[in-house]
């Protein structure tokens, strides 16, 4: 639909250059999503929506500069940053960071990997796919000595960030020796890619590579993604379920704190490498008639958005958080002193 921009190629002067039009960046995780709620919205609202698939980054970079409407980010900020900032953040979906390698012979969920052995990769420390810490976690499987190509994000990207979170809880050495952040010191020989579609085509394209995608490019790109070891020591894969299984046993679920870590979290079935990711929008814009256009898609996206998450591999927020969190759009003051105006949809 020509209404769906995803590129930053338009209207990126100061906030509210075009009224009608909405401009958010940031968070590749959920740029497809994003794209489907702005093709519905779009249809029903008749505003235009874009967004670039530019990382969390950027994306915190560009609304922090009001050079577009909202940025999405899957790193949470702390109140101190958003007031710095004068920002407003709400949680939006759920989604889950994936592994995936292309090894001839084996296809997704084949491969079976450990956090611990899966830091090891991904420090260099394990350099080839026979590796005896993967053959035995792997009995039966024909790994070949390929050296392993590591693939990783070169943008500042809120999925490295919770990628480099989870193996650094996993392996000590990995913490010390690589980090964490939005630009791990990964170190040694690797193949950069920009964002989260580069990650795939990097993967797809060189053999003996590992790297991590959103779940749903794993199917969309034909991708072959590996099982991990979770908390409760169970293989499990990356889907819908495994998520919403990470949320229950998550503070996030429990308290409302949509700054909990879904980081391998307890239960069975839970997909160690959950995250949340944001809406960052203008706590303080100069009137309420500027900020209607991103308050009323933001909010239609997070009380009706639901509904376009299936099938495309995310989760919804409870709708215990869902309640909480509504009343976050409240808080914009415009500096105008009028009041924001976003729920006529």
């Amino acid at each position: 639909m020509g209404a769906i921009l995803l590129s930053l190629g338009v209207n990126l002067g100061a906030w509210g250059t075009v009224q009608a039009q909405v401009v958010g960046s940031g968070a590749t995780l959920p740029a497809k999503v994003y794209a489907r709620w702005a093709e519905s919205y779009a249809k029903k609202q008749g505003t235009p929506v874009s967004y670039k698939a530019s990382g969390s980054g950027e994306g915190l970079r560009l609304v922090s500069e009001r050079l577009v409407q909202f940025g999405a980010s899957d790193v949470p900020l702390s109140a101190e940053e958003l007031a710095r900032r004068q920002l407003i953040q709400v949680p939006m979906l759920v989604g889950g960071i994936v592994p995936v390698v292309q090894l001839p012979g084996v296809g997704s969920n084949r491969l079976q990997l450990s956090g611990e052995v899966l830091a090891a990769i991904m420090s260099g420390e394990i350099s080839r796919w026979n590796d005896a810490r993967i053959a035995e976690l792997n009995p039966g499987l024909a790994l070949p000595s390929t050296r392993i190509k590591r693939v990783v994000r070169a943008d500042k990207s809120g999925t490295s960030d919770s990628f480099s979170r989870y193996l650094a809880g996993q392996s000590p050495r990995f913490a010390q020796t690589v980090g964490t952040g939005m630009q791990p010191k990964w170190g040694g020989e690797l193949i950069t890619a920009e964002g989260n579609d580069g990650v795939a085509n990097a993967v797809r394209g060189n053999e003996g590579a590992i790297g991590y995608v959103s779940h749903d490019s794993v199917s969309r790109d034909k991708l072959a993604a590996v099982q991990l070891k979770n908390a409760d020591g169970q293989w499990v894969n990356a889907s819908e379920l495994s998520f919403r299984s990470a949320i229950r046993h998550s503070d996030l679920h429990t308290k409302g704190d949509d700054h909990a870590s879904l980081l391998n979290r307890p239960g069975a079935d839970s997909w160690p490498i959950t995250v949340t990711s944001f809406a960052l929008f203008d706590a303080r814009p100069a009137s309420a008639d500027q900020a209607a256009p991103t308050l009323r898609f933001l909010y239609w996206c997070f009380v009706q958005g639901d509904e376009q998450l299936r099938g495309t591999g995310f989760a919804p927020l409870p709708a215990s958080v869902q309640s909480r969190m509504a009343a976050r759009f409240d808080t914009v003051k415009p500096k105008d002193g009028s009041a924001p105006h976003y729920q006529s949809l």
